[in-house]
């Protein structure tokens, strides 16, 4: 038997649901999202059980990723995800050529975020570009820009972010808007520098 893509496993499982579809040159194409937030949760739950276990610590580190981003705590988010990425087991790493791509590090961070049930977007496009990551929750707006180290730093994500205005979709909803530019290692695989700025 073949491999089964991820995308067809999880759509015939009931994971994923078709939300649209368009015929483009005779071919149907059809864009895939999850059925419901229960859904959505359930199986963000399930990946990170898979990836950290489950049990004491990774009931306190799901608290705090509650408790961070409502309070604004940057230097408590910096530490959480430093915790959260410290605790891959380094045999996952092996010889996987995804260290050296910010999507490793913005998965682990998506995942805990949509499994608390915050509104987390991914490579969401805007008129001059995309945000690797934004997550609404709590009355304010995360976003987010990755760098791996040697790609510019924290500094140069968040300045990344303000020129191409990634934020400004969600400054008309009246909630504080916080820019974060991280910063990961390949060799360390965790955050080298984090960088912050509320608009």
């Amino acid at each position: 038997m073949g491999r089964i893509a991820p995308e067809a496993l999880l759509f015939q499982t009931g994971y994923l649901t078709v939300v649209d579809g368009e015929s483009r040159g005779g071919r149907l194409r059809y864009r895939l999202g999850f059925p419901n937030r229960e859904v959505r949760e359930s199986l963000n739950r399930a990946l990170l059980d898979d990836l950290l276990g489950s049990g004491f610590e990774r009931e306190e580190q799901e608290t705090r990723l509650l408790e961070v981003p409502e309070a604004a705590d940057f230097d408590g988010m910096r530490d959480l995800l430093r915790s959260l990425l410290a605790g891959i087991p380094h045999q996952w790493h092996g010889r996987n050529p995804m260290g050296g791509c910010e999507g490793r590090y913005a998965s682990v961070l998506y995942a805990h975020f949509a499994a608390t049930g915050a509104d987390v977007r991914a490579e969401e496009s805007g008129s001059v570009g995309r945000a690797d990551l934004s997550v609404r929750a709590f009355g304010q707006v995360y976003v987010f820009e990755f760098k791996v180290q040697g790609r510019g730093g924290a500094l140069a994500a968040l300045a990344q972010l303000k020129p191409r205005g990634y934020a400004e979709r969600y400054r008309s909803l009246g909630e504080p808007v916080r820019l974060v530019g991280v910063e990961f290692s390949s060799k360390t695989r965790n955050v080298t520098e984090f960088e912050t700025e509320t608009i």
